[in-house]
């Protein structure tokens, strides 16, 4: 396993009974190495501000800000643009050998996810690294950029030709 592009350890017993805030700013090599990873052409900046607390059976719970700006492909155009992305997040820090077997809570989508540590040390560098990539849009559409023919009396889609056979009921 490599090391990851952006490693922030956090020993665990540093979160104490009221908590501990910290955040996480990507280095310009780090955005690199992130940018790398991700196959996008550029980060250009990454920060992450995390909030932490306790949880039950040694866990971490974590409330997290990230706010990044990053240069994507556009899929219309395949312009590169450089897009803003924040987001809000919950997750879960356990202890490796802890993470929780209930299949339920497995295929919850109301439940935080959880993301384990060994070692008595949590990455919140790789945790912010993990929450870009979750925010990242799948089909990044710069800004006024349009499918050709799109709109009323373009080209015929796939499916017109199957909307014509179809019966009046």
């Amino acid at each position: 396993m490599t090391a990851p592009e952006c490693s922030r350890p956090l020993p665990v017993r540093r979160v104490g009974p009221a908590g501990l805030e910290q955040v996480v700013e990507a280095s310009e090599a780090e955005c690199r190495a992130i940018a790398a990873r991700l196959a996008i052409p550029a980060v250009l900046s990454l920060r992450c501000r995390f909030l932490l607390r306790p949880d039950r059976g040694g866990a971490i719970a974590a409330e997290g800000e990230l706010a990044a700006v990053v240069t994507r492909d556009c899929v219309v155009s395949a312009e590169p643009f450089d897009q803003q992305v924040n987001d809000r997040f919950r997750v879960r820090f356990v202890p490796a050998m802890d993470e929780d077997d209930d299949e339920d809570a497995l295929f919850d989508p109301d439940s935080d996810d959880e993301i384990p540590y060994a070692n008595e040390a949590i990455d919140l560098g790789e945790a912010a690294v993990e929450q870009l990539a979750l925010a990242l849009d799948p089909y990044p559409r710069k800004p006024g950029a349009e499918l050709p023919g799109g709109g009323e009396g373009g080209p015929a889609g796939p499916f017109d030709a199957l909307a014509r056979l179809k019966r009046p009921s």
